[in-house]
């Protein structure tokens, strides 16, 4: 009896443990992992197919030859199976999704043609029978076998060429070390082709890839390694975040608290009117930038809404340029502005981010622009029932190197931070802009030389309305009159409760009771009190307002309107607190 024997009986006995390690033990569903159980498979039946083999040809004769040919053109099919999965799992680990999965199918479906070829090529035998001294087979089937093996391992050795530099993973240690053997087998084949120790070859590298690359054990410890960089690149990001806020915040406020202090001491009433303007800058500066951890959070969350509505569009572009005017002219920029005259007077889309857009790229222009231009248009393509707006905003500021187009619009990323610390801002308002523009099914386009400026160009379609039916449409009534109206106001915080009643009282309320807590409140309805509105804040100490709007649900008859008023903004809070019950829901400021 010959070696072959022995390498099959051998081979048999590792692949078999190795089953039963593997699939018997937890392991992580990857990609990799799942190619790998596959050569596992065809490596334990590769084994029977070549002890199957070998016992047909010593027990053979005329009447079991068809048994022999089928036995042999099977495992030729295995062998080839074996050796494309290998080199699909060469691909996976060298390429990225986008090119991985072509070159996949590539291998997969010249791997099917084949197979089909052994299944009615020719094939024959050699062999001395009831003796396995000199028996193998040979013919058109396998050379295809060879030929094709030849080609995979050289696609395979090209893989690794590619990646020359990372040779030394031990993602490519099984590939190279398979290689290797492979030519050694082919070499020993060659000489004496009745040593036929290729599946050995293959259990040897399915054994080997086990113990480098995917040992469950091993794959979850890398999990964890990369689940713990990721951490600490979350913590990273986090305290970078906060950094940034607490400077970003602490700017705006320094001058509110600063202000407000020179209005006490203010010797005129001219002055601290003046002092007021900067407090009420501070305020918006401020408000923005919490405005923008809202959206950004709205967009993560999945809960940021598209509300479509008719809108001017001409009155609309045109109020953003205006409004951005006068900051443009105090820092000394030749700002000039374009509305197409073919745009639609009236189009059908989310005014409210439109210009929340338009308004961030506007901002950004103006940051970072210290001299020169700023030059904003805004035109179309008009194509009924649809318009493809193109809003461009060019400046000559400072422009942006092409290595960091890519961060651009990468949450809290600002770049070159060392030439910009003079420049306010969180560095959400591109990613934010990004995020809304594909939102409404647009995008957005960047043209810059650094040094020299850049130019930011937003296109966005658009529903065209019929303006004939806007004119006979009654404008809506938007003076709000609480003339007579009786409204309660609960808040636990005194400040909170003057400013509710100072904004009220623009709208000629005259009539307005505040309490400080909702136990209160919940006397005060039961004591047979009347109001056209509460307006509850949410979190206050002992009795939240959650709480307090459930007490008085309670209460028999009780009808009144009762809207959360919270600074409680974060996302999924409004759908949150009308859900519990409130009609209407407010944000504070």
């Amino acid at each position: 009896m010959n070696n072959n024997i022995y390498f099959s009986l051998s081979g048999m006995f590792f692949i078999t443990l190795l089953v039963i390690v593997f699939f018997f033990k937890k392991r992580l569903e990857t990609l990799e992992n799942k190619i790998y159980k596959l050569l596992i498979i065809f490596a334990l039946t590769g084994g029977i197919l070549e002890l199957s083999q070998i016992g047909t040809c010593f027990f053979m004769n005329t009447d079991f030859s068809w048994i022999n040919s089928l036995v042999s053109r099977l495992y030729l099919v295995n062998i080839l199976s074996w050796i494309s999965l290998l080199s699909v799992y060469t691909i996976v680990v060298s390429f990225d999704k986008k090119h991985y999965r072509a070159l996949s199918y590539i291998v997969i479906g010249i791997c099917a043609i084949c197979s089909i070829c052994f299944l009615v090529l020719p094939i024959k035998y050699y062999f001395e029978s009831g003796h396995l001294i000199y028996s193998y087979t040979y013919g058109p089937s396998v050379d295809l076998l060879k030929v094709t093996s030849i080609i995979f391992l050289i696609f395979s050795i090209f893989c690794l060429m590619l990646h020359i530099k990372q040779l030394k993973s031990k993602k490519f240690l099984p590939i190279i070390i398979y290689v290797i053997f492979f030519l050694v087998a082919a070499i020993i084949q060659i000489i004496n082709p009745s040593m036929i120790f290729t599946q050995f070859v293959q259990i040897f590298t399915t054994f080997l890839m086990y113990f480098t690359i995917e040992n469950p054990d091993l794959k979850m410890i890398e999990q964890l390694e990369n689940a713990r960089n990721q951490a600490d690149k979350a913590n990273k990001a986090k305290t970078d975040f906060l950094s940034s806020m607490s400077h970003e915040i602490r700017t705006p406020l320094n001058a509110i608290v600063g202000f407000s202090d020179y209005i006490i001491t203010s010797e005129s009433l001219d002055e601290a009117k003046e002092n007021a303007k900067d407090i009420i800058n501070a305020s918006n500066t401020l408000l923005e930038i919490v405005n923008s951890i809202l959206d950004i959070s709205k967009i993560e969350a999945g809960k940021l809404e598209i509300i479509n509505s008719q809108y001017d569009a001409k009155n609309t572009f045109e109020s953003l340029a205006k409004l951005i005017t006068p900051k443009m002219k105090e820092k000394g920029l030749d700002f000039t502005y374009y509305i197409a005259p073919d745009i639609p007077d009236t189009l059908y889309g989310d005014p409210a981010n439109i210009k929340k857009i338009v308004t961030n790229i506007l901002s950004n222009a103006y940051k970072y622009t210290d001299k020169g231009f700023v030059r904003y248009e805004v035109n179309c393509i008009n194509n009924p029932p649809l318009t493809k707006l193109i809003i461009s905003v060019e400046d000559s500021g400072r422009g942006i190197k092409q290595e960091k187009i890519d961060k651009l619009f990468t949450k809290f990323q600002r770049l070159d931070e060392d030439r910009n610390t003079t420049i306010e801002g969180t560095g959400l308002g591109l990613a934010i802009t990004k995020q809304l523009t594909e939102l409404m099914g647009g995008k957005i386009l960047v043209h810059t030389k650094y040094g020299e400026g850049s130019k930011f160009t937003i296109i966005l379609s658009q529903k065209i309305e019929n303006t004939k039916e806007k004119e006979k449409k009654q404008e809506l009534k938007t003076t709000l009159d609480l003339t007579d109206k009786k409204i309660l106001i609960v808040d636990d915080n005194e400040l909170n409760l003057k400013v509710a009643s100072k904004v009220l009282q623009r709208y000629n309320a005259n009539n307005i009771e505040t309490l400080d807590n909702g136990f209160a409140c919940i006397e005060k309805i039961k004591s047979n009190e009347k109001y056209d509105v509460i307006l509850l804040d949410d979190m206050m100490p002992k009795m939240g307002g959650i709480e307090t709007l459930k007490k008085l649900k309670e209460i028999p008859n009780f009808k009144i309107p009762v809207v959360a008023l919270t600074a409680n903004a974060i996302s999924g809070m409004k759908e949150k607190y009308l859900n519990e019950g409130f009609d209407a829901y407010l944000a504070k400021p």
